[in-house]
Formats: C-alpha cells, sequence, structure tokens
C-alpha cells in the first residue's frame, strides 16, 4: 500500500499501475472537501516519487466524484478575494502536480463525477466511463465558475463551443455525449471500469498511446486564430446572456474567462480563473444560491429523518379528477405507485385521464421515457366513478372541489371505507384542515398536502399539520410527497398557510399601489426585473381572478391587516367576468399561439376598470415599487415564521421559492431582509406606515434589528 487515509488510498497493482480509490468515510459519496484535498496532496507527491508505471483513478462508491463540499463554502467564501485566490492556488497545485505526474494517468468514471470531481478527471491523461455516467460542471447555479482548472482545460479539451455550452449552462452531460464531444475517450461496461482503465496506462507504457500529446495540448494556448476565437466567445456569450439573464453573472462570467485566458498557457490561464472565481465567489448571488443548496440539503435531510417513521404507501387514490386530479394521478403512476382516480362525472374521468396521457406522451416525445414505460405508468391509473378499490389503499388525496361543504361530506363518506390506518389528505389552498377534520371519527390519520399547479411543474407541496394530526401521518405524507418526486414542507394550519399567507399581502401591496396611482405595467416590469418570474397583475391572469378573489376573502377573514378598505380592481374585474387566462381576459389578453399555449396581449379594457377604483395617476420609482411590494411580503414571512407556521427561516424561504418562484439569487424573503440589514429593513417598513399594518414590523422584528442579528448567522 503506497498511501492509506480516510479519504482515498493508493495501491501499487501487479502490473506495475498504481490505483488510487476514493472512498470518503461516513459518507455516501465521494467529495473534495479540505481533508480529501490533503490527502490527495500527500498521495501524489508519494507517487511522484514511487516506481509505478502508470496511475488509475476509481472510486470505491457508486458514484465518482460529486464535487467540493459545499458546505465548507460559506466559509471560504466569507474571506476575502485574496484569501479565496490562495485556495484555489493550494487546490490547483493538487491538479498540475497530477497533470504532470511522470507517468501517464486514466480516470475510470462510474456514476457522477461533477465540478471538482470533473477537473479532476479532464487532469488526468485519459478518461473512460461507464455507460450510465453523468459529468459536467454545475458551478453557474452556485453563482461561481470553475475553480480547479475546468475553464482552463475543457476548452483544450473537447473546443471553444463545447466548452462554453458545458460551463455556461451547468448542465449534466451524458457519457454518450462527452464521448462524442471528446471528454471521454471510452465507454465500457461497469465491471469492466477499472480493467479498462489500467489497460489504457499500458498501452501508454508500451508506446502505444503517447500521452504526452493531451497533456501539451491542456498546457498551451487554444488552437484557434484570433478572428475564430472572437466568433466562438462574442456569439457565446451574446447566447448566454439572453438565456442566463442579468440576475446571474456567472455564466457569461465564465465564457468571459475563457475567452481572456484563450491566448495563455496553463500556470497564466489559471490566475485568470482564478480572479474570476474570488470575485463572484464573495458577491451576494453566489452566497444567495449556495445558502439556496445549503437549504435544500437541509429539506432533503428532515425528509430522510420522516422517512424512519412512515408508514409504506404502496398504492394510493385521488378523489376529484380533471387537471389537478389527473396530475397527481400522473405523478403517482409515474414513480409507479398505483392510483385509484375517483370522480362522480365522466367528464372529469376523461380529463383527468386525458391530463396523465399529455404528460407521458410529453416525456416520451422528449426521449425521456419509452413507449413501454408510459403504457405501464396508464396501467398504474385505474378511473372509477365509485369507491371500488379504494377501502384497500394506503393513502388518498382528497382534491375535490374548493368548498368546505362538499370536502366535509367526502371526506366523511371516504373515512366510513378505507382502513383504519389509511391516511386521508386533503388537497387544499385555503381551507382550515382543523375544520375539516370536525367531520372525522379519526382525525389523527388526516392532514393537509396542497399540490401547486401545475402539479407535475411545481416542486413543492405544503403538508399541514392539523391539532390532532399524529406525527406518523405528517411523516408518511411527507414521505409519500418525496417519493412523488415533490419538496414537501411541513406547515402548521392557519389561514393561507405558508405560501398563500405571504402570496396575499404581495397582492395587497399590488392592489394598494393601483389605488395610489401607479401603473400597473410598471408594477409587472420592475418586479421581473427584481427577479420574480411574473409580475403580480401577470401572475394574478394565470392564478386566475376567481381564485385570486376567494383567497383574498379567506386570508381577510383570518388577519384584520389585509382587509382592504379602498375598492381593488381585481374585485372589478371579477364583477366583470374578466377571470385571466382562464377567460381569455384579465389584466391582459390572451391568444392561443401556434403551439397551444396563451399569449399575453394588451387589454383595452383594463384602463376603464383602473379609473374606477383610481382616484389620480401619480408616478412612482422602480425602487418605491419594490420596497411596497416586497417590505409587505417579506413581513408576512416574518410572521409566519413567529407563529411557528414553520419551524425554520430556510423552511419559510424555500417554501417561498418553490412555491412561487421566488428569485433563487435573492435568497427568499427572510434572507433579502438580512441582505438588506434587519435594522434598515425595520426603518424601510416604518417609512410606509401610512399604508396601514402590512407594513408594520413586529414587535420582536424590531428586538432583532436592535441586537444587531439575522435571520441567517
Amino acid at each position: 500500500m503506497i498511501f492509506q487515509g480516510s479519504a482515498l488510498s493508493v495501491e501499487l497493482l501487479p502490473s506495475g499501475v498504481a490505483k488510487l480509490q476514493f472512498d470518503l468515510n461516513g459518507s455516501s459519496v465521494n467529495k473534495f472537501n479540505r481533508h480529501t484535498l490533503e490527502e490527495l496532496r500527500n498521495a501524489v507527491d508519494l507517487l511522484a516519487k514511487s516506481d509505478a508505471k502508470g496511475l488509475v483513478f476509481t472510486s470505491a462508491k457508486s458514484g465518482f466524484i460529486v464535487g467540493a463540499d459545499i458546505t465548507e463554502f460559506t466559509g471560504i467564501f466569507a474571506g476575502s478575494e485574496e484569501s479565496i485566490v490562495a485556495w484555489l492556488v493550494e487546490a490547483n497545485e493538487i491538479f498540475n502536480a497530477i497533470e504532470d505526474l511522470p507517468f501517464p494517468t486514466v480516470c475510470a468514471i462510474s456514476g457522477v463525477a461533477l465540478g471538482g470531481g470533473f477537473e479532476l478527471a479532464i487532469a488526468a491523461d485519459y478518461r473512460v466511463a461507464s455507460a450510465e455516467a453523468i459529468l459536467g460542471f454545475p458551478e453557474v447555479k452556485l453563482g461561481i465558475i470553475p475553480g480547479f482548472g475546468g475553464t482552463v482545460r475543457l476548452p483544450r479539451l473537447i473546443g471553444a463551443d463545447n466548452a462554453n455550452v458545458w460551463i455556461s449552462s451547468g448542465i449534466h452531460i451524458k457519457a454518450d455525449q462527452a464521448l462524442k464531444e471528446g471528454a471521454l475517450d471510452a465507454i465500457v461496461e461497469r465491471d469492466k471500469l477499472d480493467a479498462a482503465a489500467e489497460d489504457l496506462v499500458l498501452q501508454c507504457v508500451a508506446g502505444k498511446l503517447d500521452f504526452q500529446v493531451p497533456r501539451k495540448a491542456k498546457n498551451s494556448p487554444l488552437s484557434l486564430d484570433p478572428i475564430e476565437l472572437n466568433v466562438a466567445f462574442e456569439t457565446a456569450k451574446g447566447m448566454v446572456m439572453a438565456q442566463a439573464g442579468r440576475n446571474y453573472p456567472a455564466p457569461v462570467a465564465a465564457v468571459t474567462v475563457m475567452q481572456d485566458a484563450a491566448g495563455m498557457k496553463r500556470f497564466d490561464a489559471l490566475q485568470v480563473e482564478h480572479k474570476a472565481f474570488a470575485r463572484l465567489a464573495v458577491g451576494e448571488v453566489a452566497a444567495n444560491l449556495v445558502q439556496m443548496f445549503l437549504n435544500d440539503q437541509l429539506l432533503a435531510g428532515l425528509a430522510k429523518k420522516a422517512a424512519r417513521l412512515a408508514k409504506q404507501v404502496k398504492s394510493a387514490a385521488v378523489l376529484g379528477a380533471g387537471i389537478m386530479g389527473g396530475g397527481i394521478a400522473y405523478q403517482s403512476a409515474s414513480k409507479g405507485i398505483p392510483i385509484y382516480m375517483k370522480d362522480v362525472r365522466q367528464e372529469g374521468i376523461d380529463l383527468g385521464m386525458s391530463e396523465a396521457r399529455k404528460l407521458l406522451n410529453k416525456k416520451v416525445s422528449r426521449g425521456s421515457l419509452s413507449t413501454d414505460g408510459m403504457l405501464e405508468a396508464l396501467s398504474n391509473i385505474t378511473p372509477a366513478m365509485d369507491y371500488s378499490g379504494v377501502d384497500s389503499v394506503d393513502f388518498v388525496v382528497e382534491a375535490v372541489v374548493e368548498n368546505p361543504d362538499v370536502k366535509k361530506s367526502v371526506l366523511l363518506e371516504l373515512e366510513q371505507l378505507v382502513q383504519d390506518d389509511t391516511i386521508i389528505a386533503t388537497n387544499t389552498s385555503t381551507i382550515s384542515v382543523d375544520d375539516l377534520s370536525t367531520v372525522l371519527a379519526r382525525p389523527e390519520n388526516f392532514c393537509g398536502m396542497h399540490f401547486f399547479n401545475p402539479v407535475p411543474v411545481m416542486p413543492l407541496v405544503e403538508v399541514i399539520r392539523g391539532e390532532a394530526t399524529s406525527e406518523q401521518t405528517i411523516a408518511t405524507t411527507v414521505a409519500f410527497a418525496k417519493k412523488l418526486g415533490k419538496t414537501p414542507i411541513v406547515v402548521n394550519n392557519c389561514p393561507g398557510f405558508l405560501v398563500n399567507r405571504v402570496l396575499f399581502p404581495y397582492f395587497g401591496a399590488f392592489a394598494q399601489l393601483i389605488h395610489d396611482g401607479a401603473d400597473f405595467r410598471q408594477i409587472d416590469k420592475a418586479m421581473e426585473r427584481f427577479g420574480w418570474p411574473m409580475g403580480p397583475a401577470y401572475l394574478m391572469d394565470v392564478v386566475g381572478i376567481d381564485t385570486g378573489v376567494h383567497a383574498q376573502g379567506v386570508m381577510a377573514a383570518g388577519f384584520e391587516r389585509m382587509r382592504q378598505s379602498f375598492p381593488s380592481v381585481i374585485e372589478k374585474l371579477f364583477k366583470a367576468g374578466d377571470l385571466g387566462q382562464k377567460t381569455g381576459k384579465g389584466f391582459y389578453l390572451y391568444e392561443v399561439d401556434k403551439k397551444g399555449k396563451p399569449r399575453k396581449l394588451p387589454n383595452p379594457d383594463i384602463d376603464k376598470h383602473i379609473a374606477e377604483v383610481q382616484p389620480e395617476a401619480r408616478p412612482f420609482t422602480d425602487e418605491q415599487i419594490i420596497n411596497r411590494m416586497m417590505v409587505a411580503m417579506c413581513l408576512e414571512s416574518v410572521r409566519c415564521l413567529e407563529d411557528k407556521v414553520v419551524e425554520t427561516a430556510v423552511e419559510t424561504d424555500m417554501g417561498l421559492a418553490l412555491g412561487i418562484g421566488f428569485p433563487p439569487f435573492r435568497g427568499g424573503a427572510l434572507r433579502y431582509i438580512d441582505s438588506i440589514g434587519v435594522r434598515e429593513f425595520v426603518g424601510l417598513a416604518d417609512s410606509f406606515k401610512e399604508s396601514g399594518e402590512l407594513y408594520k414590523p413586529t414587535e420582536q422584528l424590531r428586538e432583532l434589528a436592535a441586537s444587531g442579528g439575522a435571520f441567517y448567522q
């Protein structure tokens, strides 16, 4: 044994080839934390002095290396640009030493090789992989760029055009594409991977392959003339900017770094990469995106913990078909969980099956599902107009019309038909879970399960705990949501739960801004520039004006501060029957395009409705609009945390990001307060005190401001 550590080991094989195997103790995956990098440094130093003929990199785990340890990023990124560059230089000394070893090196890739894991792979001379291998550089999704030589080696390995796409998009690349584009040298069966890598080394030793050729290419400037370089990178920058937008600087920075370093050798090119990485790493976008990643990991950990208490769900049912029920049935069936789909109308059944079939057909057309797979998923859905079969299922989602009396009637009937331990979850966005549970004999088996529309697209599920809900019911519902491919967040029962409770002060601020004289078109544009996928007027049209009016009534009944003391244009549109996209007319007009999607157009009648609620138009700056909108939303987020609707700031912010598209680069509502400064945010809220109770900071928030505290420590 040449080296034995807790993250990797090195042994000399009988052929004289050394085998360096990654196997990080106490972790299900290999990752480059400081400890692993230090062991790699020591191992490479020993290898450089050994009698090894060559070196093979392998993994004892199902995947190769997932990348750097992101849990260490917050501490590293909190330092100065100079300290970050020093960390990168230290790490790159190891990768350079690997590339400069006096013998050939081959990387054997099974499973994923991402970020730093793939940077190690391209520092080796050759790469072989199994067919299921996934490669790539996802760093831009964290607001940074590759920092262990990825922007230097990849364009010299696969060409500028391919490297621009790989790095600026952050997408995962399958093995067959990687082989075609030159990032891999061979694809072999998984059980032959190590042997193939060893054989490749021995071919180099025998003189059949010259491993100095790829090394020279990776250490040299790109072999393109100035005009070709300019075309490749300038074209890419334009396309990347159009796709990423101005709020995400990393993708364009990645292309710029590769362009600036194109004429340099390795040493100088790495310095360009280091400086750009450090500049991004100390920025707010990277800090927020890294925190969002860590938030997602925390939610995954909570779900994993819940799974230990959960009852296994082998079969399910959904009551109420249509678009929502069909979406839920599709989600369950496509994950291999048989599901009954019941409705009282044949039209509902037909619509639900049509929705499920349409969604499965989309997967087939994209190549992500075979025809046989589609037929198997459809066979997992049993449509019915009665309760036959429901008596044997483990889990029932009630998704009938959003009316408490109708839901109570259905729940009362349902509970008498299912097994004593069957869990019943109501899919509701506003109705009190505690109120609905009053008709049940076993309320401990009942909770809320709020799916967001459209079900296949929206990742969030709110799992709503009622006063009588058991922990096993919550755990099973969380585990079931995860099995459906969703991200569950547990919330306590209150009007609107988490997402709608926070959303409606935002809509309330929107309606009040219009009443106070603002132009809704400017509001939409300002909020889209802030980072929202759509402005509040457009969002209200998509949600449905009628849905908005109904939910607003529920919220106003639950919270006095959400009652509107002024005439609202949303109410005017509702009374006029202009309900948004569903009627083709709301704040905007909608026409179906050639692809069958609604196209937004100006509504010539909207100003007439606004004139009825707006005493006079007056100018607002974009900053004033953003502050009015965001302060109302953020304060309600604070109240939800203080009221224990959710347990943590992480769950609050992730609920908004996953449920209503809160701009990820801003990190969530509470993270946004932190970025402003709690004291400064309280002062900003106080400046709007004439606008009502929605803008009144809580006493706890004032105390946090006075102490200089923050939601994220």
